[in-house]
């Protein structure tokens, strides 16, 4: 692996966004600033998945994603990996254990949209995962409430950073996690399947 991905050097941090990218779009683009900004991050990859355990029908190909993520993401700060599909891992929670081993002097923040935060009690190992990485949320449209009245919320609220402070997260000692309010743009990879603009 440390052959195949780029050196990392200690005491850096790097913002991890998973997802289908089904396809890649201005939403993924927009949070994924947002983060670099906010937080302050040295790096952000984006995790292209091999295939998402929640749901129910496959994504289009991995070649495929990853192509269209790299065309829509031009960032110097900001890798498109596929590191998923070569550790073999399906999930966030194994794949955190599998880069934190092999980088173990880098800061890894866990990024994700506020929808995903409402029913992340969900996923298999959620707790692991706020206890080993700071976890950063960005709030998407019509997700405010549900996010901030979601279990993992009610659970770590009282390691929750507030917005202002945000650039503490990537240093923080675990638990921590901090929901931001950005301007987003309302874009759903559903939605554009669903108009048939994209598909194999």
């Amino acid at each position: 692996m440390r052959h195949a991905y780029p050196y990392l050097a200690p005491g850096m941090t790097v913002g991890l966004l998973g997802g289908s990218f089904d396809p890649p779009h201005e939403g993924h683009v927009q949070i994924s600033r947002a983060a670099l900004k906010r937080f302050g991050l040295d790096q952000l990859w984006w995790l292209v998945t091999p295939g998402n355990p929640l749901k129910e029908n496959p994504p289009a190909s991995m070649a495929r994603r990853v192509q269209a993520a790299r065309e829509i993401m031009g960032h110097p700060k900001v890798r498109i990996s596929d590191i998923e599909a070569r550790l073999g891992t399906r999930y966030t929670a194994q794949t955190l254990r599998a880069l934190r081993k092999s980088y173990p002097r880098v800061r890894f923040v866990w990024l994700m949209g506020a929808d995903n935060l409402a029913h992340f009690h969900r996923w298999k190992d959620w707790r692991e995962i706020l206890d080993s990485v700071p976890v950063g949320v960005l709030a998407r449209p019509g997700e405010r409430i549900s996010a901030r009245l979601s279990p993992a919320a009610r659970i770590y609220s009282r390691y929750r950073i507030p917005a202002a402070q945000s650039q503490r997260l990537a240093r923080a000692e675990t638990p921590a996690w901090c929901f931001l309010n950005v301007p987003m743009i309302n874009a759903s990879s559903t939605e554009i399947r669903k108009r048939g603009g994209w598909s194999e």
